[in-house]
């Protein structure tokens, strides 16, 4: 967080707004990080609007003529936001409270993700608004409205998100573990009869050509996203050779498509089969419990490290790039930075985010600990080491799970922090990853959404992989 100002900010707030309370948010939702809000606040964000965009398609109106549908494919949105706060941050109610007084907020997220649609729906109003007033000679016309549903709201994720990955293990091995479960019903019970190959067929070349639609500066994301091309084409010539079962095309992706390629499959497939995996997303919810057990013996300690962290004793730590980053959190806007071991001070203030440095020092004490001590409990041992209470908590209770930890090192020089924004962005839905560094990616959500006009008319609900409309602006 760099900056101080924001072209817009914004506030989810419980309640009627008298003017009284007006005021004070105008005083503090403006200044972000520096102001404080309270209880009755359940979101905080600013974004910031499209340079490519706002104008032009304002201009485009006031003139009545349509936005080109290709320039704002090279976007996709209108406002970005930078940071949408919530669960108690500067003042604000709780995921406590939120949770449990408020039925429609009671997923992880849901509440942010609202603000982030409210946004998406406000920006289309309020251009259309400027332009109809900028005409000069009452030529404004509306936007289409295909082309309106195919404008989303963009996003830009720093590594102010990565540290959560790390600090809720268990919520991330929930919501993973309803991803493996979803699959594994899919595998099981996902009848393959004509209608769905012919719903496979068909969004096959959706993302196809949603790929193709997709525009990034990256030239490392740029050639994922022409190999996973390919990978839909070699699915499609797979699929027009007939197959029985969705084990056997899954299987076959594992050994021909790239990782985004297997990943897009697995996303078609859980698109093919919504009553089989509707449900699980109440089940998104975990109370989040890290207990030590000081009980254990040492070697059943030792073995849990060797069997479900053997990923992180392989790492080199003699290696200096092995730990040539440390995580902290600046000063002035409490936001996680990335700083460099032997250039920059403050290692000593550093976030317990290097998992796999903590815990192979955690086993190489404990393999001296046994030798003196064999039949010591971990009470023993934490009274010696307290330091390491932290990471003893944390592989005590999660062994229970499979998929909290991320596997990586996150000290290394090669660390790509941007890997762990996208795997928590893509569990709200985001597409058109962008990386801009590896330290943050830009992104976009809600393409094709319905609008608030279409609240309570009917509608076609598939958004999934959105398509730039087949609009022309000279027809309009």
């Amino acid at each position: 967080v760099i900056a101080s100002k924001w072209d817009l900010t914004m506030a989810l707030v419980d309640g009627e707004v008298d003017d009284g309370y007006l005021a004070q948010l105008a005083e503090n939702v403006p200044k972000q990080e520096a102001g404080r809000v309270d209880a009755r606040v359940f979101v905080l964000s600013r974004a910031n609007r499209s340079a490519r965009n706002f104008d032009y398609i304002i201009d485009a109106l006031a003139r009545g003529e349509q936005p080109s549908v290709e320039k704002i494919s090279q976007v996709g949105y209108l406002y970005r936001t930078t940071a949408v706060y919530g669960s108690g941050k500067l003042g604000m109610a709780d995921w406590e409270k939120v949770s449990t007084h408020f039925k429609d907020f009671d997923r992880p997220f849901s509440a942010e993700m609202f603000v982030c649609l409210m946004l998406r729906n406000f920006s289309l109003l309020q251009v259309e608004h400027i332009a109809k007033h900028a005409s000069k000679k009452d030529s404004y016309q509306p936007m289409d409205i295909a082309i309106k549903r195919f404008i989303g709201i963009g996003n830009s994720t720093g590594l102010g998100m990565a540290p959560y990955l790390i600090n809720h293990p268990q919520l991330i091995n929930r919501w993973v573990e309803m991803r493996e479960l979803a699959l594994a019903r899919i595998r099981v019970l996902g009848e393959v009869n004509s209608a769905a190959i012919v719903q496979l067929k068909e969004l096959l070349d959706r993302a196809k050509l949603y790929t193709q639609q997709t525009v990034t500066e990256d030239q490392q994301q740029t050639e994922n996203n022409q190999a996973m091309q390919q990978d839909l084409e070699q699915l499609q010539q797979y699929c027009e050779g007939g197959f029985s079962r969705w084990d056997e095309v899954i299987a076959w992706s594992e050994q021909h498509c790239s990782l985004q390629g297997q990943e897009m499959l697995v996303s078609i497939l859980l698109e093919l089969h919504p009553a089989l995996v509707e449900d699980l997303e109440n089940y998104l919810v975990v109370d989040e419990v890290m207990d030590i057990d000081p009980l254990m013996p040492i070697p059943e300690l030792i073995s849990i490290i060797e069997n479900r962290y053997h990923w992180a004793l392989e790492f080199d730590f003699s290696d200096a790039d092995s730990r040539a980053y440390f995580w902290y959190r600046s000063e002035e806007k409490m936001e996680p930075r990335l700083g460099r071991t032997n250039q920059e001070p403050g290692a000593e203030k550093q976030m317990p985010l290097g998992v796999a440095y903590n815990v192979r020092q955690c086993y190489d004490l404990l393999q001296e600990y046994k030798q003196q001590h064999p039949l010591h409990s971990c009470a023993h041992f934490v009274q010696l080491h307290p330091q390491l209470r932290g990471i003893i908590r944390r592989v005590q209770s999660m062994n229970n799970g499979l998929y909290g930890d991320i596997h990586a090192n996150l000290l290394d020089k090669g660390v790509l922090p941007m890997h762990l924004l996208r795997c928590k962005l893509a569990f709200f839905g985001v597409g058109k990853f962008d990386p801009k560094s590896k330290l943050w990616v830009r992104n976009t959500m809600f393409q094709g959404a319905p609008l608030l006009e279409d609240i309570g008319q009917p509608f076609s609900d598939d958004w999934f992989l959105p398509l730039a409309p087949s609009v022309q602006a000279e027809d309009k």
